[in-house]
């Protein structure tokens, strides 16, 4: 999620760790042929980062057969694990437990084919050499296992993490940023090397770009950080990575977006979007001089009694149309597409019938936004922040250890059906 929408969101009460604008199993083709070796790397802008790529080792194409398509085809509900591992002063700070192998036992159990992971990587590296903790990086490398024990895909990436990266998509800091971009994923990548095709990794979360040459500056991150993937070798030469949109926004991408990184690997890249539209409706916590709340979404569920709350925007013609134009700029390319975030928060503030109302149109929202991404050929991953009450998104209890949102869930099975 967009980090001003975050914040908002926060200030009331938990909805998101990061915000938002708008497997297994072999295939049926051989594995690809070892790539040619990367160009050397030039060293990082800022002298004090070492090269962290001091272990590299020869391709390794075993259980690495699936191209992106494949990986992507066999998705088709993923689930966040927000507000956890990115949560900025621990894996606990914001409010959830840490992860366990039941939760994720009990993600796949619901209906959940695939884990996004979001993950805080520069808290726990050091200021000046970037060095990563190895601790931390052991924390993550478990919460991975956990995911390989369940057979379902994972992504891990590099996200909000106090916008290091997200909001200095500048000309000014771009040799900084872009230092620190290749010597964390170095290490991310040397330390998750051995695992198999189940585990992607993402660049970054919801890069701040709204200018061509922001673009540009992005379509460099976006370089540097494939290019340091792969020159660790190993199963990484094969690994399929996903790429972001400016703002992991849909019309700023299709507006924006010029060209997918280079790759010695063959159809192996993913680019990534995000969807809180309409966000009056999906994440607006408060009325505001330019616009108030929705309550109410979609098609038979505006309210007829209280009608200056119901959607004026980004109803369901929106929602086929931004799709479909990244269906146009991707899937029909042979690019897959992650939704690597949606939702709608709660509002259960409200009372009588317009709470009823609200849950009704809301399980709408989750439904039909599955699965019109589906049918244009995108990925959908719920954000799941863990928050069960007011402005809250969670489905799971993840304490007890049960299914908190009944509703929600539903809605969203159906619509990956």
């Amino acid at each position: 999620m967009r980090i001003s929408h975050l914040l908002a969101v926060l200030a009331v009460i938990i909805l998101a760790g990061c915000s938002g604008g708008s497997s297994g199993g072999g295939s049926s083709v051989a594995p690809s042929p070892a790539p040619p070796a990367p160009p050397p790397a030039s060293g990082p802008a800022d002298p004090a980062i070492p090269d962290y790529n001091t272990s590299p080792v020869a391709p390794d194409p075993n259980g690495m057969d699936s191209t992106a398509e494949e990986i992507a085809a066999r998705i088709s509900l993923g689930w966040n694990a927000g507000n956890t591992m990115e949560a900025i002063g621990g894996e606990t700070a914001w409010g959830n437990p840490e992860i366990t192998r039941e939760l994720i036992a009990l993600v796949k159990a619901s209906g959940f084919d695939a884990v996004r992971l979001p993950v805080s990587w520069n808290q726990y590296a050091d200021a000046t050499t970037a060095e990563i903790d190895p601790a931390w990086l052991a924390r993550v490398r478990d919460v991975v296992q956990y995911c390989m024990d369940e057979d379902i895909p994972v992504i891990v990436n590099i996200h909000w993490d106090e916008g290091w990266l997200e909001e200095n998509v500048t000309e000014a800091a771009a040799d900084e940023v872009d230092a620190r971009q290749k010597a964390l994923w170095q290490q991310i990548a040397t330390g998750l090397r051995d695992f198999d095709e189940r585990l992607m990794f993402a660049g970054a979360n919801e890069p701040n770009v709204e200018t061509a040459a922001q673009m540009e500056v992005l379509a460099r991150y976006h370089q540097t950080f494939v290019d340091a993937v792969r020159e660790t070798g190993g199963r990484n030469a094969y690994r399929t990575l996903i790429v972001q949109g400016p703002s992991t926004d849909i019309e700023k991408t299709d507006n924006l977006w010029r060209q997918m990184p280079v790759d010695n690997a063959v159809d192996r890249l993913m680019a990534e979007v995000h969807f809180y539209t309409p966000y009056n409706f999906t994440l607006m916590p408060e009325d505001q001089s330019w616009g108030d709340m929705f309550y109410f979404w979609g098609d038979g569920f505006h309210s007829a009694t209280n009608p200056g709350r119901n959607a004026t925007y980004g109803e369901e013609a929106d929602v086929d149309a931004l799709f479909a134009s990244m269906k146009a700029r991707f899937v029909d390319l042979g690019i897959p597409v992650i939704m690597g975030e949606y939702a709608a928060m709660r509002r259960t503030t409200l009372t009588g019938d317009d709470l009823a109302l609200h849950l009704a149109s809301r399980a709408h929202f989750h439904e039909y936004v599955t699965r019109a991404a589906l049918a244009n050929g995108l990925i959908p991953f719920y954000w799941d922040a863990g928050g069960l009450d007011n402005h809250g998104s969670g489905i799971f209890d993840r304490r007890a250890l049960t299914v908190h949102d009944r509703e929600t869930l539903d809605a969203l099975v159906a619509g990956a059906q």
